[in-house]
């Protein structure tokens, strides 16, 4: 019993610098370039989108509170202060996505493939996203980053990882997920 409170002991002291280890391999990934870089929106309360959901009119959205706003400004500042480049930044045309996009990084261009479709309105646009995000990808410059702010349902269709809000999903070439970090809201 005494080895394994040892164990124990030794563990809880070896763990925070393994998170510490595992977060500076993800920077220096993430420096080296050539990695697609998902992000779920920042905190936006709620679920889903309103019925009198209009992708031109943001107060008919579900868009990103105080909590959001703050949790996006601390993923734009986790890449300048680790200095990582971005060749681009891509957002979903939802408000709660280009509101992420716009705090986080300044500049974006929406794509409609990064698109919610996790409503019943939505759901049929699921297949034609994936492929046209596939015909996009297949164009990168892979010696450069590339940022997308999108949903859960584009990043698990595509990567087959659920993040939460304000998530950063690193994958490679492949689609193959390299690591995550969560940013607090």
């Amino acid at each position: 019993m005494k080895i394994l409170n040892y164990l124990v002991i030794i563990f809880i002291c070896i763990n925070p610098s393994v998170k510490a280890d595992s977060k500076k391999t993800l920077i220096d990934e993430l420096q080296r370039g050539g990695k697609l870089i998902f992000i779920r929106h920042a905190y936006a309360p709620g679920s889903g989108d309103p019925d009198n959901f209009d992708i031109n009119d943001c107060t008919t959205q579900r868009n990103l509170s105080d909590s959001g706003r703050a949790q996006s400004q601390k993923i734009g500042n986790f890449f300048k202060k680790n200095k990582i480049t971005i060749e681009k930044v891509y957002s979903s045309e939802w408000c709660r996505c280009k509101e992420t996009a716009s705090i986080a990084f300044k500049e974006y261009e929406t794509k409609n493939f990064l698109n919610s479709f996790f409503s019943e309105r939505f759901a049929n646009n699921r297949k034609k996203q994936i492929i046209d995000f596939d015909k996009f990808i297949s164009t990168w410059d892979k010696d450069l980053n590339l940022v997308f702010v999108t949903h859960y349902v584009v990043i698990s269709e595509i990567l087959n990882y659920t993040p939460s809000s304000g998530e950063i999903v690193v994958s490679d070439k492949s689609l193959k997920v390299i690591d995550t970090l969560e940013i607090e809201y």
